[in-house]
């Protein structure tokens, strides 16, 4: 139960009035106290004389070996009642709340209008809302516009990538004949080197059918492993195209033939996976590479 500050002063009250009423009885008390004293002081002086107590007699030698009889004690002062609690203050009765005046009838007329007017649905803003469609492109045209954006951020990349590589070839190609006019400088002339059994040339287009197949099914692996085949390539699909590389196996560049199967999307994720598998299988391949590659690229989940 939760303490109000009526009945925290009634307690102090309560405790004020105790206290005065044990000081009051304390005051009555001395004030008895010293009244009685002062009576006893009076009268005539009292006379005695010591003596022995082997001189008294027998009988009054008994009588004082006696136990002295305890003197009776005045009974207990009654304590004061304790004061009647004050009672609480009466609070006022609640103040009535005044109604609001009667809101009066509406006139008929008012009355008809207004559940007419509440009737009628909201005109809608045809104009407005024709000019925020028109105003706004549909979702189509959007997702048009995002994949047409989309297109020609692949073609520049794969622009780059083949740039990047025709460069790359070039130089290399330039060092060849570099390292090969240095050789054939520094050889004497009159030293003529022993004939030697003859090795087919790099590049040449060997006709070795083992190593040729070979050699076709390492470049289809290697395009199948950075492949990611679209959803509309089944598998098996085949697709014609040529590959132009320099030596070392580096892609030049990638031409889809016509007759190729694929869509649009299945054409392009080919060629990215062919510039993504560069370098080509090249080593133990030399006796078959070729610049320019047609290859039957056949659809396959890595």
């Amino acid at each position: 139960m939760k303490q109000t500050r009526t009945d925290t002063g009634l307690a102090v009250a309560q405790a004020l009035l105790l206290h005065g009423a044990l000081l009051a009885l304390l005051l009555v008390g001395l004030h008895w106290s010293k009244a009685t004293s002062a009576e006893a002081a009076q009268g005539e002086p009292i006379e005695a004389e010591l003596i022995s107590a082997s001189d008294l007699s027998p009988a009054m030698q008994r009588a004082l070996q006696r136990t002295p009889v305890k003197p009776r004690q005045p009974p207990p002062k009654a304590e004061p009642k304790p004061l009647p609690e004050p009672l609480p203050e009466a609070t006022p009765p609640p103040t009535p709340r005044q109604l609001p005046p009667p809101v009066p009838d509406p006139a008929p007329v008012e009355q008809v209008r207004v559940q007419r007017d509440a009737a009628l649905p909201p005109v809608p803003n045809v104009r407005r809302e024709q000019e925020q469609q028109r105003r706004q492109p549909p979702q189509v045209e959007l997702d048009a516009q995002r994949e047409t954006e989309m297109e020609r951020q692949r073609q520049r990349q794969i622009e780059d990538l083949r740039r990047q590589r025709a460069q790359a070839a070039r130089d290399a190609s330039m060092a060849e004949q570099r390292a090969q006019q240095l050789a054939d400088a520094r050889a004497p002339a009159s030293n003529a080197a022993p004939p030697r059994r003859a090795q087919p040339t790099p590049g040449a287009g060997g006709t070795d059918p083992s190593l040729l197949a070979r050699y076709v099914a390492a470049l289809q692996h290697a395009i199948t492993r950075q492949w990611t085949r679209p959803d509309t390539i089944a598998l098996g699909q085949k697709c014609r195209m040529t590959i132009h590389q320099a030596p070392g196996g580096t892609v030049l560049n990638v031409e889809i033939s016509p007759s190729c199967s694929y869509d649009a999307q299945g054409r392009q994720s080919i060629e990215a996976a062919v510039f993504k598998a560069d370098p080509l299988p090249y080593a133990g391949f030399e006796t078959v590479f070729n610049r320019n590659l047609d290859i039957n690229f056949e659809a396959a989940d890595p």
